[in-house]
């Protein structure tokens, strides 16, 4: 299972959040506390937003804590709102294209989980995208497609909604396909204006999910503490859907659509 934090607030370093503190990001990437897999080797990447609608990104194969460039980067950048991940591969190889985050636009998505018997049913998944749609994935992985659907499904008008039918739509592929149901979901992903995130498992085993706020009024959402002294983390309930912006934050009951299952089950 991957690890990934994310951040909304006043411009600060990035290395505040991946490389300096004493449980950072780049820390978990080799000894992560509340994973399955205490190594998360499989690449890394990094989407910030500046001046521009869409965010920066830089994403490679190398362990996080190996890349001089990512420590580099983190010093010198500032920002008032990004995501970061380390992965450890459940599924797709170990390519660029697979690291996350992933960007459309001024859309970025990152997640920790795994749709379970992917191989089996992507085909149906991937039937769902419009050819446009289709023709932006670049990687092999259920996390990029399952983001891909999210966009199929309205995320630029409404966010929530489009997570939940895109998680009906998995539900109905898995039950099409004849698999058993197993999704595990705690994402993050931003507009460049607010950041989201869901915690969400068809199981009880939930990836984790924390939430805090910082000194200068900044808020970090995080699958893993990364600093367990100076700050108070609140642990986010499993099905939920969290909505942050500059001035606020908001924790909804979540669960997949089931009218996208059914019409998934129609088509």
């Amino acid at each position: 299972m991957c690890r990934w934090a994310a951040y909304l607030g006043p411009e600060l370093f990035l290395e505040d959040i991946v490389t300096a503190p004493c449980h950072s990001l780049i820390a978990q990437s080799h000894h992560a506390l509340e994973a399955k897999t205490a190594t998360n080797g499989d690449g890394f990447g990094i989407a910030w937003y500046g001046e521009r609608p869409e965010p920066g990104l830089y994403r490679d194969i190398l362990p996080a804590w190996s890349d001089a460039n990512l420590k580099s980067l983190c010093r010198q950048i500032r920002s008032g709102l990004f995501l970061a991940h380390v992965r450890a591969a459940t599924d797709g190889a170990t390519s660029r294209a697979n690291c996350h985050p992933f960007v459309s636009g001024r859309w970025s998505f990152m997640h920790n989980g795994q749709i379970g018997g992917f191989d089996r049913m992507r085909r149906r998944l991937e039937a769902r995208l419009s050819d446009t749609a289709y023709d932006e994935v670049q990687g092999t992985t259920d996390s990029e497609l399952f983001f891909m659907l999210m966009l199929e499904e309205g995320l630029e008008s409404d966010p929530e909604r489009a997570c939940a039918r895109a998680a009906g739509a998995v539900v109905a592929a898995a039950e099409a396909a004849g698999v058993p149901v197993h999704l595990r979901l705690t994402a993050a992903f931003s507009d460049g204006e607010r950041l989201y995130a869901v915690r969400f498992a068809t199981d009880n085993h939930a990836p984790t999910l924390y939430m805090t706020e910082m000194r200068d009024g900044g808020r970090s959402i995080v699958s893993e503490p990364y600093d367990r002294d100076g700050a108070e983390w609140h642990a986010v309930p499993p099905s939920s859907f969290v909505t942050l912006t500059r001035t606020s934050a908001s924790i909804r009951p979540f669960a997949p659509s089931m009218q996208a299952a059914r019409l998934a089950k129609v088509g």
